[in-house]
This record gives C-alpha cells, structure tokens and sequence, in this order.
C-alpha cells in the first residue's frame, strides 16, 4: 500500500510573494520619519534569518522592535496579502482542496494574518502552525508568545516532531528552517521554492529546486490544473520585446530567455530544439529549417503587425499557432507618418540640417501646407485607413488604392488602379503587407507615374519600393521629399552598422523602421500578444490566430479538454469520437473548425476517463498534434 504524503508548506515567499513582516512595516511606518531606514533594516534581518546567518528567534525580536505595529495595522496587512498569494498557488486551487487534510503550514510568521489567507484555499485552521502577537491594552503589538515552538530556534523541527506524521512528508519552502526539517530526518525530501526569491544557501541544500508548484506537483505527478507544467514551458523572446511581455510569461510560470537582436536561421534553429514559445518581431525569420528543429514549439507570437517573416504554412503542418498584434501599432504609425507629411512638405529636415552647419536660410521657397493637396494611400488596411480620416481632418483630400474591395471612410476616393492614384497624389504614402507578390511594388515606372515634386513616404516593408529607383527619383528631383523607415536589408541589432543607397539625399527623412515603436505601441503589443498565447495554452482558444482555424471556447470546467489538430482529411471527427465511445467516455462539449490545411477539434469530456484513451487518440492517422487540459 503507498504511504500517506504529507505536505509542510511555509508561508511567506512561498505560499505569498512577499514576506508578511516586510510588508507589515510598510503600513504601520508609513508616517514614521526614519521609514526607509527602518524598513532597510527589517529587511535585512529577515534575510540573515531565512539565509541562516542569525538565529530566527533574534531576527524575530529585532524585527519586532523596528516595527512599531498595531492590531488595527493588521486588516489591511491581510487585504494586500490575500493579493500577493504566488501565482502557481492560484493556478493550483485544486491540490489544496483534495489535499486539505495533509497540507500543514508551518510558518515563523504569524497566526492572525495567516490563517485568514490559506483557509481561502481549502486549508484547515486547525494545520496552520504558527506564531502569535502580543498586544499591550492600546493594541499595540509589543512581542510574541514565546512559549509556542515556532517562535524558537528550531522551532519547526520541534513542532514536527509533535504532529508526529505517519507517513512521508515534502517539504516546500524558501529559507534555511524549511531545510532544517529535512537535516533533522523528519522529511523525505526538501523542496526550494524560487518562484519569488532564490537564496542560495537553501538552494544549496535542496533535495530539488522548484521554480513553481507546477513543478512540484509534476514531478511527483499530481498536476492537477494543467497537462504541461507551466515551468516546463521555455520562452524566447527576441528583438528587445517589450518587458511587460517578459514580466507576463514570467507571473505565469514559464522559463523566459531574452536575446536583444534578431537570430539568423542557423542560430535560431539550434536554439529553438527546446523552446515551447517564440517571440519575434519583424527581423527573425522562422523558416522551413528552422520549424525542422522546433519539435517542442507550440506557438510563435509576432510582436508586430506583419508575419510575412514566418512560413505560415509550414507552422501549421507542425501544430504551431501564430499570433500577431494586427491593430495595437496602428496609431504610432499613423501619427509618424502625419508628422513626416508635415515636415517633408516644409522641407523641414534639409532647413534644420542647414542650421546644424550654421546657415540661416529663412524662405518659402518649396514649402506648402497639407491642407488642400491630395494624399495618396496605396494599401487601405487598418493603418490606411486610419490615417486616411486623420489626414481629411487636417483638410487633404483623400484616394486609396487596395488590392481589394475596402469600404472608403469618410470622404475617401477609391481608385480603381494605383496608377490612377499615382497620377493625382501629391503625397504617395504605403502601407500594404510583405507578400513577396509586392516586392518591388513601386520601381522606375511607379515613379515616372507620379507627379513632379512627389512627397513619398513607405512605412510599410522595406522590399516593396526599388531603392534604387527611389535614390535616383530623388537625385533627380522627381520626388520632392520622402521618408523611409524600412529597408530590404535591415541590422539585426542597434550595434551593427546601416548602409544604404539612400543616405546623404535632400530633404530624405530615414529612421530605423520605428514607426511602430512607441511606449504605447510596444506597451499594447506586450499585453495583446502575451494574452492570446496564454488562451491557447491554457484554453486552446485561437480567436485572432493568423494561420490556425479561429475558436473562441468557454470556460473549461468540470472537465478535461482534448485538443486534437490534424491534417484536414475526411473522418477524422468520427474517429475521435469513436475512439471516445469504445472507452465509454461522455462528451461534455465539442467544437471544431478547420482550413485547408489542419482541422482543429476541441473536445470536453468527464473528469473520470481510461488514461488509454490518450493513448489512442495519439494513434489516431493524420494526427499532427494532441495535448490535454485538465
């Protein structure tokens, strides 16, 4: 018979993000006039205390005294606790409530903010083992009750000994007492929690270090909340993503890696063997070689608008779902290309070039409003079309041109050919996509379509304008102004040098390709990606993806999800469900969608089910890729 399992979980950086004491200080020194160096000082007694270098009983008094604390503090110490819990607890909920009998939290800290939080999980009040206040008659807290065991040295030892356990015991925690458990041969094994600090000397002494209680509950295979453990999930972000990104994937338990630049496809296809999620933005190219060696990669979010750069199609032959941020850009795009307009009709970066090198040339001379010109916008999506109604606001008059049918706002003209556009534009601006179809979209023949003078703005895909044609077209004085903000060959990073044809030409305006890079864009981009990755993994909703079948799914609950994607072949659904009815297995709900490529199929079944089932859907011909949530 397997022996009962017990679980002592320590309290504060583990159970909560923050140490309860250090947070404590924060309320009741709030108008104290040495707060910061109190707080300092309590901070570091408890990291001497949790490292091992001072004995917990004197931690504990010294930090006492710095605290100056008081009953009526302690509320609100419970309301901002009950908000810091650690992430992989939450995800957890499940193992606390089945498990409510052989949880025992043995904490240094105290019983009257304790208790209040870990009961919300399931935790009994009667297995929290802790310490408690004493307060004088005003309420202040003036000391502990020295006589409860865990106020002493050793204190946790001792008071296991007393719980006399009859079976094997885990322990999980962050500091040095949660290891002198295990020294002292109460435990089987010590686990280092590092999901909210990593403290060497306990990770030192570990049985096994666990980022997460995800890793802890796989490892001893017990997940309950999900069929991948979070920490398992490897993540690379490269191109200098956003932060929020990384803090993101990071509060959800996944092992982040960061790479500044872009890879080129040798690197990227030895470093992406193990990667589960890929973040990219416009310089990585994810190839057919390198989809080759992504034999755990589940999803590629683009932090972008574009995803030319990634072989659509070969991603969904592997079961990789694509992500972009199609609309979270759009303004900083429009707003720089507003402002380009403006400058380059006034000839505003050859007068200010002029001033740097110490001429004053006051004159009219090639200047002109925007107001009363045409703009001509070649590409009428969401950046189109949105600075189509700005620029009619600010009194231009307004043509499109796009490949196909778009519904015209406000009073924007629709032409039925670009080179009608090019005949009427005074301001020829793009904004199409980078499908090869549009290299070299605007060449030597695009320019002599348009009128003399043109200001000319691309914005969009540095391969869709002829760069020669474009430096010849302004040398000549054919176009009277552009600026260019994409190349066909771009640096990978800020550190490589830049090297054009284009440099050094009047009234040019080159920037590296930072149209969409605002703090607001990139802020947008790093919260709407990350999102949409995290409800594949954890729901399988592919609402917005750019290459799998759109799902939006309820709420998984009561349930497991079986997520079944294959090649899109005919009876692939009645297999999966036969394959469900020959082992009995009740269908809660089902959904499915398909392309021409994959179909996707979604299916809620009972909680009680053969594990061979899994085993068998695996099995099923045609099967690309099949995963479960719990």
């Amino acid at each position: 018979m397997e022996a009962n399992k017990f679980f002592i979980i320590d309290f504060d950086s583990t159970f909560t993000q923050v140490e309860a004491l250090d947070v404590l200080g924060e309320i009741s020194l709030e108008n104290h006039p040495q707060k910061d160096e109190r707080l300092q000082k309590i901070k570091d007694i408890t990291d001497q205390g949790m490292d091992g270098g001072m004995s917990f009983r004197e931690s504990l008094e010294k930090r006492l005294e710095l605290l100056d604390a008081h009953r009526d503090d302690l509320k609100p110490l419970v309301e901002h606790l009950s908000k810091k819990v650690s992430s992989s607890f939450k995800r957890n909920r499940e193992f606390f409530e089945n498990n409510a009998d052989r949880i025992f939290i043995l904490s240094n800290g105290f019983n009257e903010f304790i208790t209040p939080i870990v009961t919300e999980y399931g935790i009994k009040a009667a297995n929290v083992y802790a310490n408690k206040f004493i307060f004088d008659e005003k309420g202040n807290i003036i000391g502990f009750d020295k006589d409860i065991l865990l106020s002493k040295n050793n204190g946790k030892v001792e008071q296991l000994k007393r719980l006399e356990l009859d079976g094997d015991v885990y322990v999980i925690g962050d500091g040095y007492t949660d290891y002198e458990i295990k020294a002292s041969g109460l435990a089987n094994r010590f686990y280092a929690f590092t999901e909210n600090v990593e403290r060497t000397k306990v990770t030192e002494k570990a049985d096994h270090i666990t980022p997460s209680l995800d890793e802890f509950l796989y490892v001893n295979k017990m997940n309950t909340a999900i069929s991948y453990p979070k920490n398992r999930i490897n993540v690379l972000l490269l191109e200098n993503i956003h932060p929020q990104a990384l803090k993101i994937m990071q509060e959800e338990g996944y092992n982040v890696e960061v790479h500044p630049g872009a890879m080129d496809e040798e690197e990227l296809s030895e470093r992406i063997k193990n990667v589960t999620i890929l973040g990219i933005r416009s310089k990585t190219h994810i190839t057919e070689k390198v989809l080759e060696n992504a034999n755990r990669l589940m999803v590629v979010g683009a932090f972008c608008i574009g995803t030319n750069q990634i072989d659509l199609e070969g991603c969904l032959k592997k079961g990789v779902a694509v992500f972009n941020a199609p609309y979270s850009n759009t303004r900083s795009v429009v707003e720089m290309a507003i402002g380009q307009i403006i400058m380059l009709m006034r000839r505003l970066p050859d007068r200010s070039a002029q001033m740097h090198q110490g001429k004053w040339n006051k004159s009219a001379s090639g200047s002109f409003e925007v107001r009363g010109k045409n703009l001509g916008i070649v590409g009428y999506g969401n950046i189109g079309a949105q600075l189509s109604v700005l620029a009619e606001s600010m009194g231009m008059s307004v043509y499109y041109y796009d490949a196909v049918e778009k519904l015209a706002l406000g009073n924007a003209v629709k032409c039925d050919s670009m080179e009608e556009l090019l005949s009427l534009a005074d301001i020829v601006t793009l904004h199409v996509d980078g499908r090869p179809e549009n290299e070299n979209l605007i060449g030597k023949p695009e320019f002599a379509s348009m009128k003399d003078g043109v200001i000319f703005l691309n914005l969009s895909r540095g391969h869709v304008v002829d760069i020669e044609a474009l430096s010849d077209s302004i040398s000549s004085g054919k176009v009277g102004g552009a600026a260019v903000d994409v190349f066909p060959s771009e640096p990978k990073t800020n550190k490589e040098p830049f090297e054009s044809a284009l440099k050094g030409l009047p009234n040019l305006m080159l920037s590296p390709h930072i149209g969409g890079s605002t703090q607001e864009a990139q802020e947008n981009i790093a919260g709407f990606v990350p999102g949409k990755i995290l409800d594949y993994i954890n729901t399988g909703g592919t609402t917005n993806s750019v290459n799998f079948p759109n799902l939006q799914l309820p709420r998984l609950e009561n349930a497991h999800r079986l997520i079944h994607i294959h090649h899109n072949m005919p009876g692939i659904l009645a297999k999966i469900n036969q394959v469900l009815f020959s082992h009995n297995i009740n269908i809660v709900g089902q959904y499915l969608k398909t392309n021409e490529t994959i179909g996707y199929v979604i299916t809620d079944i009972d909680k009680a089910y053969d594990k061979e089932v899994i085993k068998d859907l695996k099995a099923i011909d045609q099967t690309i890729r099949f995963r479960v949530l719990y």
